[in-house]
C-alpha cells in the first residue's frame, strides 16, 4: 500500500506517520508513504524521521494541482491532515485558512480523481459543529462554525461529501475532539501553557476559564484514523471523542501542578471574540461500527506530555520563538 499524507509534518499528520512507519498498525506494517508539506511555521521537518526506506519527503503546497497530479499516480490512498488550525490566527485574519482548508481541500480531491486514486480520508474537527450547552454532538448534528477558522473547515467538509456525491469517490470524514500529545506546535494551548512555565512566564486563560474542550491524545486519534482509512465507509462521517472533558481552568490547574507552579502563574486575559463555551462529541458510532477504543487514559496522557516537553527543549524552543516573531496569540482554545 501507498499512501500520501497531506500536512505529514504537522503535529497530527507527523504522529501518523510515525506510527505507520513504526509498525503500529499491524497488516499495514510494510505501507510506503509520500508526506506532502508546505512547511508553513507549524509544519516542522524534525517531527518526522531524517531518513527512511518507506518514506519520501515533497515541499509543496496542497493547492498546486499540478504537483499532486505529478505525485499521486501509483498511490492508494490519501490521508488528508494539512490545514490551517490556529483559531485566534483565523480571527486576525480568515483569508489563508479559507484558501488552504476549503480551496486546498477542493484541490486534493480533484486531483484524486483525475489521478485514479481509490481512497481519501478527510481529516476534520468538532469545531465544525459550534457550541453545545449539554449532550453530545452526532454526526449528523448540523453545521453551525463560530469561527472562521470552523468555517473553513465545514466548508471543507462539505466539498468532501459533494465528491463523494457527485463523483462517487471513496471519501470518509472524521471530526476529532482536542488532541494533545509530543510534537504539538506550542501556540496550542497544552504546550504552550507547559513551554511558558518551563521558561518561568505566565500562562494566559480566556475569560474566567469556564470554557470546556474534551482531550483526545493524539496517538488515539491517530489509531482512529486507521481504523476510518481501512474500515470507513463511503460518504461517512465519523466522530472520534474520548470522553475527557475538562473546563480550561481545571486543565491549567492540572498542568501547574504537573510542573510544580501554583496559581499565581495564571493570567487572566479578554476572551477570545465567538469563543465557543463547550464541545463534547458522541462518538459512538465509530466505537460500535468500527470497534475504536480510547487506549490512554488522561492523567497519564498529560503527565507524559508535560514531561515529553520538559526533556525536548531542542525541538520546542526555536519553534516557539519563530512563532512568536509572527504573531503572539493570546490562548489556544
Amino acid at each position: 500500500m501507498k499512501i500520501l499524507v497531506t500536512g505529514g509534518a504537522g503535529f497530527i499528520g507527523s504522529h501518523y506517520v510515525r506510527a505507520l512507519l513504526a509498525g503500529s498498525y499491524g497488516a499495514d506494517a510494510g505501507t510506503r508513504i509520500t508526506v506532502l508539506d508546505r512547511l508553513t511555521y507549524a509544519g516542522n521537518r524534525d517531527s518526522l524521521p531524517a531518513a527512511h526506506d518507506r518514506l519520501e519527503f515533497v515541499r509543496g503546497d496542497i493547492c498546486d494541482g499540478a504537483l499532486l497530479r505529478e505525485l499521486l499516480p501509483g498511490h492508494d490512498a490519501i490521508v488528508h491532515f494539512a490545514a490551517e488550525s490556529h483559531v485566534d490566527r483565523s480571527v486576525d485574519g480568515g483569508a489563508e485558512f479559507v484558501r488552504t482548508n476549503a480551496l486546498g481541500t477542493q484541490s486534493v480531491l480533484e486531483a484524486a480523481l483525475h489521478s485514479g486514486v481509490e481512497r481519501v480520508l478527510h481529516v476534520s474537527t468538532d469545531e465544525v459543529y459550534g457550541s453545545i450547552d449539554e449532550g453530545a454532538w452526532t454526526e449528523a448534528w448540523p453545521l453551525l462554525p463560530n469561527s472562521p477558522y470552523a468555517a473553513s473547515k465545514a466548508g471543507s467538509d462539505l466539498i468532501a461529501r459533494s465528491y463523494w456525491r457527485t463523483h462517487g469517490l471513496n471519501v470518509s470524514i472524521t471530526r476529532c475532539s482536542n488532541n494533545y500529545g509530543p510534537y504539538q506546535h506550542p501556540e496550542k494551548l497544552i504546550p504552550r501553557f507547559v513551554t511558558n512555565l518551563l521558561e518561568g512566564l505566565t500562562v494566559p486563560v480566556y475569560g474566567d476559564g469556564r470554557n470546556r474542550r474534551e482531550w483526545l491524545h493524539v496517538d488515539d486519534h491517530c489509531r482512529a484514523l486507521h481504523l476510518v482509512l481501512t474500515q470507513g465507509g463511503a460518504g461517512e462521517v465519523y466522530n472520534v471523542g474520548s470522553g475527557n472533558e475538562l473546563d480550561n481552568l481545571s486543565l491549567t490547574r492540572r498542568i501547574l501542578e504537573l510542573s510544580g507552579q501554583d496559581e499565581s502563574m495564571i493570567r487572566y486575559v479578554a476572551d477570545r471574540k465567538g469563543h465557543d463555551l463547550r464541545y463534547a462529541l458522541d462518538d459512538t458510532k465509530i466505537r460500535e461500527q468500527l470497534g475504536y477504543t480510547p487506549r490512554i487514559p488522561f492523567d497519564e496522557g498529560i503527565a507524559e506530555t508535560v514531561a515529553w516537553y520538559r526533556d525536548n527543549p531542542e525541538w520546542w524552543k526555536p519553534v516557539k520563538h519563530r512563532a512568536a516573531e509572527a504573531v503572539e496569540p493570546a490562548g489556544a482554545v
